[in-house]
C-alpha cells in the first residue's frame, strides 16, 4: 500500500461530515496537579476547519450544514474517526454527532 500524505488542505468531508481540531486537554486539575496522559480524558470540544457539501434529500435536494468553519463545538464523547495530523488531533464525525455551537 502506498503512503498518503494528508494535510489539513487535502481532507474534503463528504456530505454531512465535519472535520474538528481537537482542543488540548487539560494538564492539570482544578488543584494543581499535573495529570498523566492515562488519566486524561479526551476533549469534546474542537474547532470546526473543514465541513463538508451537505446531505442529499430522498429528493435530491442538498441540505446545507447548521455549523460552519471556525466555531467552536461540542461533540459527542465516542464519536467520529481520530486522526492525527503532524502534533495536532483532529476528529472527522457527522453532524449529527455535534451536540452545541460554544463561546
Amino acid at each position: 500500500m502506498a503512503a498518503v500524505s494528508l494535510s489539513v488542505s487535502t481532507v474534503k468531508p463528504l456530505a454531512d461530515r465535519v472535520f474538528v481540531k481537537v482542543s488540548a486537554s487539560e494538564e492539570k486539575t482544578a488543584g494543581g496537579i499535573l495529570l498523566p496522559d492515562a488519566a486524561k480524558e479526551k476533549p469534546q470540544v474542537g474547532e470546526i476547519v473543514q465541513v463538508g457539501p451537505g446531505k442529499r434529500g430522498d429528493d435530491g435536494t442538498r441540505y446545507e450544514l447548521d455549523v460552519k468553519v471556525g466555531e467552536k463545538v461540542l461533540y459527542s464523547k465516542y464519536a467520529g474517526t481520530d486522526i492525527k495530523l503532524g502534533s495536532d488531533e483532529y476528529v472527522l464525525l457527522s453532524e449529527k454527532d455535534i451536540l452545541a455551537i460554544v463561546g
